[in-house]
């Protein structure tokens, strides 16, 4: 994963952190329908569902089941909040 293409996704519950990482993309499933952060996204706060969050780290793929919850994208961190 080139530097150019890092973002920082932290994943937090009520009770923990439960991921905070350096990622290449994240895949959300947002209350509209899932979509797909990349470095340099724009500024954005979404309602989650039920769904996974999928991200890339250092070339392996990760995976987060969360039942609702709300993303906030801004400066290259995707910080999300959900009920897991």
């Amino acid at each position: 994963m080139a530097v150019c293409d890092i973002m920082t996704l932290k994943v937090l519950t009520p009770e923990k952190t439960l991921l905070e990482a350096e990622v290449s993309k994240v895949a959300l499933p947002g209350s509209k329908g899932r979509f797909m952060v990349l470095r340099n996204h724009a500024p954005v706060i979404s309602s989650l569902e039920e769904g996974d969050i999928v991200y890339t780290s250092a070339g392996e793929e990760g995976r987060i089941h969360v039942l609702a919850g709300f993303v906030e994208v801004n400066a290259n961190v995707v910080t999300v909040c959900a009920e897991v």
